[in-house]
């Protein structure tokens, strides 16, 4: 078995005393002061996050609008450059090989952020769904760092760094500027509930941007921040994580993110047939979120009980939330028992533990 890959900021890490950890074939930051510490720093100041193990694809010529449209179930050709569009990889089925942010960075070019576990499936099925068209792939993952500040005092830390005028850039948009003196892909898209910045660096400028991020931000809170506390603030902010609330068997209308299929688009995508006949008639199950004031929580695969004790879904994901105090998690429930309020029950190790169907997200920042 091969080694974990390492990131250009391994280094960095290792000088942090980071607890490292493998994750889809990458050896990354899991924490460094602590988890509840570092998830506490991104609500209330920043947390300063190495990314760098995510795949980028890049989508270019006279028909990579097109190409694309096909490819995927957003409509590429709506986007403008400049601004970027959460979206999905289907298969023919409806069912999610992964959720990406597509950046189009000029009329003929694009930019196709996958998750670290499915780069290479990503990479692979673009390619093959583009070949018709007069456009070109290239797989660029090995030309990014990818570093990410975020925390409502980002733009503060941010700021000083750079000449782009942080007002301007709008939430989920992305433009090619310059921070600490290098040359960046600078985008306002995060994966935490919080407002921030994810920065495309080349791989031998990240050291550089991170250590000038660092100092920015030491008199404004600024904390390092792993893996651990990246999940406990996606699952408070309510967004989904893929092999947990998305996979190849569950269509995004299961995971209530039907917005994101353009069924009304020309283009006749893979999986449109599929997923337009799951449009039309609801889910059997769907994805809801659950609060207990009990102290364990509920946790990825535990089943959830009805009030009488039979099996009527399963977690997805779930713990102990830090912002609101109490265990949370997230799970595929029967459609008739997903209403807010309903009274339900978690297998905890043999245990029925009480808990409560609740609207998602748990938690939303302040505007």
């Amino acid at each position: 078995m091969s080694s974990p890959r390492r990131t250009p900021l391994h280094h960095v890490h290792e000088a942090l005393g980071a607890n490292l950890t493998e994750f889809a074939g990458w050896e990354m930051p899991l924490r460094y002061s602590g988890d509840i510490a570092e998830h506490n720093a991104v609500r209330t100041a920043a947390g300063l996050f190495d990314l760098s193990h995510m795949g980028e694809v890049r989508i270019s010529g006279p028909e990579a609008a097109a190409a694309l449209d096909h490819a995927l179930v957003a409509n590429a050709s709506g986007i403008t450059p400049g601004r970027a569009r959460y979206t999905m990889l289907c298969n023919a089925q409806g069912g999610v090989l992964d959720d990406l942010i597509v950046y189009r960075l000029a009329e003929q070019e694009f930019l196709v952020v996958a998750n670290a576990a499915n780069a290479a499936v990503v990479s692979a099925e673009l390619a093959e769904r583009i070949s018709g068209f007069d456009a070109q792939h290239e797989d660029v993952s090995d030309d990014y760092a990818l570093i990410a500040v975020q925390g409502p005092k980002a733009v503060a830390i941010l700021e000083p760094l750079t000449d782009t005028d942080l007002s301007g850039v709008k939430y989920y948009a992305g433009y090619r500027a310059q921070v600490a003196g290098k040359d960046v892909l600078l985008a306002r898209t995060g994966y935490t509930g919080e407002d921030g910045f994810e920065l495309f660096t080349a791989p031998g400028d990240a050291e550089a941007v991170w250590q000038a991020l660092t100092e920015s931000g030491a008199e404004h809170g600024l904390q390092p921040a792993g893996l651990s506390c990246r999940d406990t603030l996606r699952l408070e902010a309510g967004m989904p994580l893929y092999g947990n609330e998305l996979s190849a068997d569950l269509t995004p209308f299961h995971a209530n993110l039907g917005r994101v299929v353009k069924l009304d688009k020309t283009a006749d995508f893979v999986g449109k047939a599929a997923l337009a006949a799951v449009a039309e008639k609801p889910t059997e199950r769907t994805l809801v979120g659950l609060s207990t004031d009990q102290r364990r929580a509920p946790r990825h695969g535990y089943r959830v009980l009805d009030a009488d004790g039979a099996e009527i879904g399963v977690v997805t994901s779930g713990a102990p939330s830090p912002t609101l105090g109490h265990p949370i998690g997230m799970a595929y429930v029967d459609r008739e028992h997903s209403e807010p309020g309903t009274q339900l029950q978690v297998d905890i190790r043999g245990k029925a533990v009480a808990v409560q169907v609740v609207e998602l997200p748990f938690y939303r920042r302040n505007a």
